[in-house]
């Protein structure tokens, strides 16, 4: 396919192909991918890591065909190389392509780049050089726009420097009006600086180099405050689900992806306020798509698939409120087409336990839940005050339907976390077990995953310290002491790449120096553990001058000024110091389904009746 094109590099990649290990991340041509005609303004939007985990991202592939459905527009794939493929490609000269055509990506008008989490970036500035782009904004003068969007640019402060624009929020109707406008400006011969100043303007996108950061003398930011021209803040921004019903025809896979199978999403948003939950705080407010879309779009993407799984995903997806209509519906289609049913969020409950016991295929597999913690004062201060009543009754319930395995994610390092928290995990999961076997049930095997709190920006959290490493690894010891059972399975995150994540999470723009060092010493796939190297971290801090201790083990005044203050999500500062203060009381808050508004901000700009259109009964 890719022949047909001007400018492609097929037959400089095609002998590669036969030095690599997986060939087919580099293929394109699966089903359901678009075709792509000459002409138009020209989008590549990549995912910062290998074929198999980018082809699971559900908001590529919704991005991807709102680009397609445009008149004069087209959108193709990018993920990243494997270490393999990218050392052949250096070494024959051949820049980062597009799956759909092959054509190098400096050749496009937009090169957008999501930013789903802080141990993608030295991937992401991979990329950009794969591409044959100056690494830094400042040193293009031409090529496509550098955009970054997706959770991860929640606080894209560390990597302010490497991009032309971010788009906060949602962006299925602001990326149309920014390809608009790049078609505009390449019919009217706008020179590049012009484009750029444009863009800054439109809803949604922040341009860096708007704003200045002044530092005081011991390190914290002082202001940062807008240039002359430019406005004091930038909004994200929101869409109406039931508008984007996307995507219609999923791609599928030409080899098998982390998540193979079709996702259809039930709503955005989650009103339970769990406090260290970025995703739940910046996706604010909850907006449910309606019932008959979602079974629609399950019907339709079923039918233009091979898959044998459907997952009704969300946030909390038991908290979609018609979840037991749309459950028995879409399980009515996976059960004529022989398909499996799943909900991979679940609330720890007997009703969530009982509505996944009912799926379409629920015999096979497990169940997941994520208690996070083990005692009930410490999930009062994460605002997640689930009963261990409730979580015996979904373990029983689990095992009552046959359910062959149960997942638990716990969480350690929250704050005020005590020695007796960290006990008490292994102590909660031996109580479930005895549970299950009370009811003269066999115990399913049991997954305990636990991973280490990372304080992330826009959140109640934010202001709190992190665990430094010793005191990380000295909790995972004790859970391994604890948990030594042949039917409990424990996994732990590494202390290194959490202690990095925190590094990230709350930077501010002199951590671009260290990423960037990071990147140049050989960083990539700092996810991958197999992959990661603490050391390259921190002698990069240290040539940078900067103490990581500083950004990840420092509890932050009520007052001090944060990175990112300039870029409003929707929830209020105001409303986050709250919940932080009254998190250190082990106070709860409740969610929006009581008809109590915790004027958290989110609804502020938007007319709230559209808000809570469709959510309740």
């Amino acid at each position: 396919m890719s022949e047909q094109f001007p400018g492609g590099v097929w037959e400089r990649l095609e002998p590669l192909l036969l030095e690599v290990e997986r060939p087919s991340r580099y293929l394109g041509g699966e089903w359901n991918a678009p075709d792509i005609e000459e002409g138009g303004t020209r989008v590549a939007l990549a995912y910062p890591d290998v074929y198999e985990i980018g082809a699971s991202n559900l908001g590529l592939a919704i991005l991807g065909e709102v680009v397609n459905d445009m008149d004069g527009a087209s959108s193709e794939r990018v993920y990243s190389p494997w270490f393999d493929m990218e050392r052949e490609m250096r070494t024959a000269g051949v820049p980062l392509f597009t799956l759909e055509t092959h054509r190098p990506v400096s050749g496009f008008d937009i090169f957008g780049i999501t930013i789903p989490h802080e141990l993608t970036y030295t991937n992401i500035l991979n990329l950009i050089d794969l591409a044959g782009l100056p690494l830094h904004a400042r040193d293009r003068s031409a090529g496509p726009l550098v955009v970054g969007g997706g959770c991860g640019a929640a606080n894209p402060e560390p990597l302010a420097g490497f991009f032309d624009l971010f788009a906060l929020g949602e962006a299925e109707e602001s990326l149309p009006r920014l390809v608009e406008l790049v078609g505009l400006a390449r019919a009217s011969g706008w020179p590049r600086d012009r484009l750029i100043a444009e863009a800054s303007r439109l809803d949604g996108f922040y341009r860096p180099s708007d704003y200045e950061v002044a530092y005081n003398p011991d390190g914290t930011v002082r202001a940062v405050d807008p240039v002359p021209g430019a406005s004091s803040s930038r909004v994200k921004t929101v869409v109406d689900l039931d508008r984007w019903c996307l995507p219609r025809r999923p791609v599928v896979p030409s080899c098998e992806a982390v998540h193979d199978r079709v996702n259809v999403e039930l709503f955005r948003g989650c009103v339970r306020g769990c406090r260290f939950c970025q995703a739940g705080m910046v996706y604010r407010p909850v907006r449910e798509r309606s019932a008959s879309l979602v079974v629609g779009m399950a019907d339709e993407a079923t039918a233009l698939t091979g898959h044998d799984e459907v997952s009704l995903c969300s946030l909390s997806s038991s908290d979609y409120t018609l979840i037991e209509e749309v459950a028995d519906r879409v399980g009515g289609i996976c059960e004529d087409r022989r398909l499996a049913l799943s909900l991979p969020s679940l609330r720890m409950d007997e009703r969530s336990a009982s509505i996944a016991g009912g799926l379409a295929g629920g015999g096979r597999g497990g169940l997941t839940f994520a208690p996070e913690a083990a005692t009930d004062r410490l999930r009062r201060v994460i605002n997640k005050p689930i009963a261990e009543s409730d979580m015996v009754d979904a373990v029983v319930c689990a095992a009552r339907a046959g359910r062959r395995r149960v997942k638990l994610y716990f969480m350690i390092g929250l704050p005020t976390e005590t020695d007796e928290d960290v006990f008490e995990i292994a102590a909660l999961v031996y109580r479930l077990r005895d549970a299950v076997r009370a009811q003269g049930l066999a115990p399913p095997a049991i997954n305990v995953s636990v991973s280490t709190f990372v304080p992330k920006p826009h959140t109640p959290f934010q202001w709190c310290a992190q665990d430094d490493m010793e005191t990380i690894r000295r909790k995972q010891d004790e859970l391994k002491s604890g948990l030594r059972s042949r039917a409990v399975n424990l996994s732990w995150h590494d202390a290194g790449m959490s202690v990095v994540e925190g590094l990230l999470a709350r930077g501010d723009r002199r951590l671009g120096a260290v990423i960037e060092d990071a990147w140049s010493a050989g960083g990539r796939f700092d996810s991958w553990s197999d992959h990661f190297d603490q050391a390259r971290w921190r002698e990069a801090c240290d040539r940078a001058g900067l103490d990581p201790g500083f950004y990840q083990q420092r509890e932050r005044p009520l007052d001090e000024a944060f990175p990112w203050d300039h870029l409003d999500l929707g929830v209020t500062r105001e409303f986050l110091a709250g919940e932080y203060q009254r998190a250190m009381r082990a106070e709860t808050s409740p969610d929006c389904r009581a008809g109590i508004c915790i004027e958290c901000g989110a609804c502020e700009r938007l007319d709230r009746a559209q808000v809570l259109k469709g959510r309740w009964p």
